[in-house]
């Protein structure tokens, strides 16, 4: 069974695929798969056990479950990874669709595993992969909008310095596009319209998706109560929670210290910006403005 992790980037994903890529029934795409492009299958083996060895919170830099851009890119098409606007199902052709299954069945048979699991952020692409494998479940991490917004503009593949011609996600609908300029094109407020865009094309995807094979975690519910959270995904996976799991989740610690850290990292003017503009946005997840 395969099913993705999805989310905006900055969303707390890359915690939640670590702790499920821990479950010795899951596979996934190590970073070997990554730096040895056609790398034979005992290399793809080799990526899981190791990572399983660390320890649980361990940065675990050398082997780590990753969401193999590069070889997704080189072997089925950079369409997948690198396009200017979310996948949909019209976008599946039969040779992608082949590409697709042939990339994760191979790795699935390699690794020995029934369930293998792959994150992508950005943009969903949730009905393009629910075109290609009707059967998978997606989990969608949601984080604060403001949090995720102070988090792109620390990175240094944030394009947002670019403007929305050199950005990530194409042209702005017009609406977000005026309201960037009126507002005085910030590029703090630039970063907000980027998650709001980003919300704006997972809300679709989901009235798209049987509502059984869609669950949504939000990232700050997982960080205060991660036991609680991870068994819920768990099931949802069609996972169980075994004593192998249960020894390497609890070597992980889930700190909240960076959950609102964009109060402090924000001027006054900058989150009264955000606030006004992702109040709906916000408030349709569950975050107050």
């Amino acid at each position: 069974m395969l099913n993705f992790l999805i989310g905006s980037g900055r969303c707390g994903s890359t915690l939640l695929y670590e702790v499920l890529a821990r479950h010795s029934q899951v596979g996934f795409i190590s970073n070997l798969d990554e730096r040895l492009p056609f790398a034979p299958n005992f290399i793809r083996r080799l990526g899981s056990r190791l990572y399983r060895c660390t320890p649980g919170d361990f940065p675990a830099k050398r082997v780590r479950p990753c969401e193999g851009q590069r070889v997704l890119s080189n072997e089925v098409s950079p369409l997948v990874v690198d396009s200017f606007r979310d996948l949909m199902a019209a976008d599946v052709t039969p040779w992608l669709a082949q590409g697709m299954r042939r990339f994760f069945e191979e790795r699935a048979v390699a690794e020995g595993v029934e369930h293998y699991l792959h994150k992508f952020t950005g943009w969903p692409r949730a009905l393009f992969l629910h075109e290609i494998f009707p059967e998978a479940r997606f989990v969608h991490i949601v984080r604060d909008g403001r949090a995720v917004a102070n988090s792109w503009l620390q990175m240094t593949w944030w394009r947002g310095h670019l403007g929305h011609s050199g950005w990530h996600f194409g042209p702005l609908p017009e609406v977000y596009r005026q309201e960037w300029e009126d507002a005085g094109r910030s590029m703090v407020h630039l970063a907000g319209i980027g998650w709001k865009t980003l919300m704006d094309a997972f809300t679709f995807a989901r009235r798209g998706i049987p509502s059984h094979l869609w669950m949504e975690v939000r990232y700050e519910d997982l960080i205060a109560d991660p036991r609680k959270q991870i068994d819920v995904i768990l099931e949802f996976l069609g996972l169980p929670w075994t004593a192998d799991f249960e020894r390497r989740f609890a070597r992980y610690t889930f700190s909240v210290s960076r959950t609102d850290a964009f109060r402090r990292n924000l001027t006054p003017d900058q989150l009264a910006l955000l606030n006004r503009s992702l109040a709906d946005h916000l408030h349709a997840f569950g975050y107050s403005a």
